[in-house]
């Protein structure tokens, strides 16, 4: 063990490698001779760091190769590796000489084949159709007649033109279009932020938002069709609060933007038929309308004309209404005149007999008997008891208010003590007597002086001592002479 650490022998020529010189020539050897390749494999491992790097692993079924794809290079990629997703990758070998290891800075990422796009396609329409986003009760109504529409799409394709086309033809509306690719890389994110500018939109402006949204595109493979497959299509689609119809490809295509929309068009032409009614035919069905209004109308009148006839048939004549009552009244007027006479002869009768009970000297004795009720009840109404009641009434009320006027004075005696008794202690706490030891109070235009910046400042001062009240102007010398001190009523300071 010990020879392995002696010296070389004598005659050895080998050259010596750092370790630094080893990495770097293994790297340059790998990126010489390799240069830019395709690797194709099942993507492994995927782990993006918080730098925004990308480091995924292919495999096959006996070895692994580990790559990376930097933060700026992941935009360009038109499919991001998922794990489980065969893919061809491309880029260059290269060497991380630190930890002896080789990897492969990967560019571009292509799935591997039709069978592999679509198991991808299913895994992401599983997993949108467990989130709800397929569900029937969150797809819109469209609108019957929309008075804006917005179509995503690409300008310079015909896709647009039969748009305009069968539009004109069916109804004429207003169309706003936002240009996007429609396929290639940036196809899912520019129609992501297309559908989400137009919900962006505010209702009346100057750029009116739309009240039906149609994205579409025409027919392609899968390849072409697959920007339409992406995640933020598919959520885009149906967060969108203006409903919506995807016409994505022919009627045999079917891409993910189709379970989410509200409707699913087989072709941009018939999306545009879903959008608008045929205007020739609402014109035709409000016509047949009023007609059948009409017809309504003038049956209804007819029916009802034929119905009051028939009952107008059952009534009997007037004539024949009136002749009971007219008979009626014959009799009563027949009988009427011998009513009259009875009625008049029976009064007459019971006024007689009333007459001959009211005799003179019945009247007499009831005036009497009143009369001597009277004098009774007037009796008993004297003036001396009145006399005496009022002089009982007029002895209680002395003495009510000669006690009224005891209770007042001393009422008035306790309030003029304790008047006495806050007029001491307000003399006490005045700070009238804090003057005459020796203390002075500086006064200002603007108020009270308690520092000497502010007497500074002012122009004029007035300093109250104890025996009145001194004025200075601003340059030292006295104002006025010193004035008398108020004072308030005799005994008594003043707070001010």
């Amino acid at each position: 063990m010990s020879d392995l650490f002696d010296d070389p022998q004598p005659g050895q020529n080998a050259p010596e490698f750092s370790v630094s010189e080893i990495s770097g020539e293994v790297k340059r050897t790998l990126e010489g001779t390799f240069g830019r390749i395709r690797v194709r494999g099942e993507v492994g491992r995927v782990f993006k760091a918080r730098s925004g790097h990308l480091y995924y692993d292919i495999k096959d079924d006996k070895s692994v190769l580990a790559c990376t794809t930097w933060k700026g290079q992941i935009s360009g990629l038109s499919v991001v590796p998922e794990e489980g997703l065969e893919v061809v990758v491309t880029g260059r070998l290269t060497a991380f000489g630190a930890q002896s290891k080789y990897n492969m800075n990967v560019d571009e990422v292509a799935v591997a084949g039709q069978g592999a796009l679509m198991a991808l396609l299913e895994k992401r329409k599983k997993q949108l159709e467990a989130e709800g986003l397929f569900s029937d009760a969150r797809k819109q109504a469209l609108p019957f007649l929309p008075r804006f529409i917005g179509v995503v799409t690409s300008p310079s394709g015909a896709v647009i033109r039969d748009i305009l086309h069968r539009l004109r033809d069916r109804f004429p509306r207003k169309v706003l279009v936002w240009p996007v690719a429609v396929q290639g890389q940036n196809c899912a994110s520019e129609v992501a932020r297309a559908i989400e500018g137009f919900n962006q939109l505010t209702p009346g402006g100057a750029l009116p938002r739309p009240d039906l949204i149609i994205v579409a595109r025409g027919g392609g493979s899968i390849e072409d069709l697959w920007g339409f497959n992406e995640e933020i299509v598919a959520r885009a689609a149906a967060a969108s609060q203006i409903p919506l119809i995807s016409a994505v490809g022919h009627e045999t295509d079917t891409t993910l933007i189709d379970y989410v929309s509200d409707r699913r068009a087989p072709t941009p032409t018939a999306a545009a038929e879903l959008a608008v009614p045929v205007r020739l035919d609402l014109l035709g069905w409000t016509s047949e309308q009023g007609a059948r209004l009409s017809r309504a109308a003038g049956q209804a009148v007819q029916l009802r004309r034929q119905r009051l006839n028939d009952l107008s048939r059952a009534l009997p004549r007037p004539d024949r209404l009136l002749e009971d009552p007219r008979q009626r009244l014959d009799r009563v007027a027949d009988r009427l005149p011998t009513a009259l006479i009875s009625g008049v002869q029976q009064r007459r009768v019971m006024l007689s007999e009333r007459g001959a009970s009211l005799r003179p000297a019945t009247l007499r004795g009831l005036v009497a008997a009143r009369s001597d009720k009277l004098r009774n009840l007037s009796s008993r109404l004297t003036v001396r008891p009145i006399a005496r009641d009022l002089t009982q009434k007029k002895d209680a009320l002395a003495r009510l208010g000669q006690r009224m006027q005891t209770a007042q004075q001393a009422r008035v005696d306790r309030a003029v003590q304790t008047l006495g008794a806050n007029a001491r202690q307000l003399e006490i706490l005045s700070y009238k007597a804090t003057l005459s030891r020796g203390y002075a109070v500086v006064r200002s235009d603007q108020g009270l002086i308690t520092n000497t910046a502010a007497a500074a400042e002012a122009e004029h001062l007035s300093i109250e001592f104890a025996d009145g009240v001194f004025q200075v102007s601003g340059d030292g010398a006295p104002a006025s002479k010193p004035a008398e001190p108020t004072t308030d009523e005799p005994g008594q300071g003043s707070l001010f």
